[in-house]
């Protein structure tokens, strides 16, 4: 398969625009995670409790929504949920910027807005989850998921490490100020994706009958429910271990710009990644994908028992890489297992399972890191990632999930139809 061939799927109209709108979005969003850590503790002097506060602020009412937000995206148009999203989250992002820029932020305030900002992720999250179908032919998945990861990829390689050189610079209300304009620029590229209208439904279903419809689906699935199980766990140890004390504990060690390189290090290993993904077709997508994602614990690990910047930077570089795999495959699974009129509901379903603990662990890591010090719940963090990954795969048919389209399709080879699910 050739490069050209590889860039197929930006020949589809709709997945151009969406493309494009997505780049934009995931510019900004690169150097606001960043930033918005680097603002909560400049404003309430380096407490990595405060941290953990805003950053559940947004993941609470977003995990509260998000079966709402599946049926949402999967009775009204996918494109124009994730419009009206975006506009919403540059509004709040936009506000944050202005008081962290002014001075006048307060820990309430970022609380606040962090709130209405998790509301609104809740309800474009299973959209954009789930419209990737609605844009390019099934035998273009692979590379269109691997086409948006490499863009992913590609801007947070520079933009952690920028968003560090200007919160040392001039602050961290700028970066933050980047990211509201590129919301309200994707919002724009998104009016023009234009979806197929969907059949109509015989009798339209009320939203408790449409969350017991997608609940059935769910739990009937191994699968899917084997995963989601897992990654509540590990969702909660990465974001308390690793983004609600990693900026607290690099900044006693390696530094806020070593923070940001070690970031960027973990974006090259998914752009190294993404380009293997564009030519060579994952054939297990659920095991070669919970083999990688379990990388993520080794730089966890380290940085609790030697921070070290260089070590931490190849750590976070293969990781970033196994990162990629799950990714892909998750998607893959996703995407070509579960019905397109359920799809977005099946999202928020795996979104709830593989989100609800990350609260519990935004706020409890930095009581945990004062009790017992960063370097023990580090460690034990890390290792507890690596057994959780592994129990997963325990399941059969976590480990056997076939691909449903043909490998050949994805290497540009043919075009044979996928079989039927068996």
């Amino acid at each position: 398969m050739t490069w050209a061939e590889s860039l197929a799927p930006l020949r589809e109209r709709n997945f151009r625009f969406y493309y494009a709108s997505r780049v934009v979005n995931m510019m900004g969003n690169a150097m606001a995670s960043v930033a918005l850590a680097f603002a909560v503790l400049k404003i309430t002097d380096d407490d990595p409790a405060a941290l953990g506060f805003v950053l559940a602020a947004h993941s609470i009412p977003m995990v509260l929504l998000l079966l709402w937000g599946g049926v949402i995206a999967d009775r009204f148009p996918r494109n124009v949920v994730i419009q009206v999203s975006n506009i919403a989250s540059a509004i709040t992002q936009g506000l944050i910027a202005a008081l962290v820029i002014t001075g006048l932020a307060e820990l309430w305030m970022l609380v606040a807005l962090s709130v209405v900002h998790g509301i609104v992720s809740a309800v474009s999250f299973p959209a954009m989850a789930s419209i990737m179908p609605q844009l390019v032919p099934r035998g273009e998945l692979q590379r269109s998921n691997a086409l948006m990861s490499l863009a992913r990829s590609a801007l947070t390689i520079l933009g952690p490490t920028l968003s560090a050189l200007l919160v040392v610079g001039v602050g961290p209300g700028w970066a933050l100020a980047v990211d509201a304009s590129t919301w309200l620029v994707s919002a724009v590229l998104l009016g023009f994706v234009v979806l197929p209208e969907r059949a109509p439904k015989e009798q339209e279903a009320g939203t408790i009958a449409e969350l017991r419809e997608g609940w059935t689906y769910f739990r009937r699935t191994t699968w899917l429910w084997v995963v989601v199980l897992g990654f509540g766990v590990l969702n909660a140890i990465h974001m308390g271990a690793w983004f609600t004390l990693g900026p607290a504990r690099a900044k006693d060690t390696i530094g806020e710009q070593g923070w940001g390189l070690v970031l960027s290090a973990e974006a090259i290993g998914l752009l190294v990644m993404t380009l293997v993904m564009l030519r060579v077709p994952l054939q297990r997508p659920l095991l070669h994908g919970m083999l990688g994602i379990s990388l993520l614990g080794v730089p966890i690990l380290i940085l609790g028992a030697h921070p070290h910047l260089a070590i931490l930077m190849i750590a976070t570089f293969v990781a970033g890489a196994g990162t990629e795999v799950f990714s892909m495959g998750w998607n893959l699974a996703m995407q070509e297992h579960v019905p397109d009129e359920m799809l977005s509901r099946a999202y928020s379903y795996d979104a709830l399972g593989s989100f609800v603990a990350i609260p519990v662990g935004q706020i409890a890591f930095g009581p945990l890191a004062v009790a017992f010090g960063f370097t023990d719940v580090l460690i034990v963090s890390g290792v507890v990632y690596v057994v959780v990954c592994l129990l997963v795969l325990l399941s059969s048919s976590v480990r056997r999930l076939p691909r449903l389209v043909s490998t050949e399709v994805d290497a540009g080879v043919s075009t044979t139809s996928a079989p039927e699910p068996g």
